[in-house]
């Protein structure tokens, strides 16, 4: 039986200039109806972005090393918003404080009713918003009637 994970709880980004980084995210997490705080953990400040379901925290970086998406590692996140009007107005609210963001759009070779926008944080991670799609909401209301639940699990 495997163990039923409810969620992602929190996700640190490292940074390389945290007070560059606070700027951002203070304009990009109020768009999105985080709340914020702060604090220090082992001695580095930390900035922490939270929601009911689970935080984002930016903490300094220990190396200079640039952020590569293709390199091993974070490739991008995204957040997902119930539905197409909701990336739209994200994507309006966030080019009007400043972030530049793709236009709004379907993504066909994604999926069939995929539709987002993408942008950057300062440091190069690629985020983006996107659609609560169908196969989605499948996944979290369907998840036991799903066709092949048992047959494609992961084996123990």
């Amino acid at each position: 039986m495997s163990v039923e994970v409810a969620g992602l709880d929190h996700i640190f980004i490292t940074v390389e200039d945290l007070a560059r980084s606070e700027e951002f995210y203070d304009r990009l997490m109020k768009v999105l109806g985080f709340r914020k705080s702060g604090g220090s953990m082992g001695g580095d400040p930390h900035i922490h972005y939270y929601k009911r379901q689970f935080g984002y925290s930016l903490r300094p970086a220990r190396s200079d090393a640039a952020h590569d998406p293709y390199a091993p590692g974070l490739h991008h996140l995204c957040f997902r918003v119930s539905d197409e009007e909701a990336v739209d107005r994200a994507a309006s609210e966030l080019r009007a404080v400043g972030i530049e963001t793709t236009e709004p759009r379907h993504y066909p070779e994604y999926a069939p009713d995929y539709y987002a926008t993408f942008f950057e944080d300062p440091d190069g991670v690629r985020l983006e918003v996107m659609n609560f799609r169908e196969m989605r909401r499948k996944h979290l209301f369907d998840w036991n009637h799903e066709p092949g639940a048992t047959r494609n699990r992961i084996p123990d």
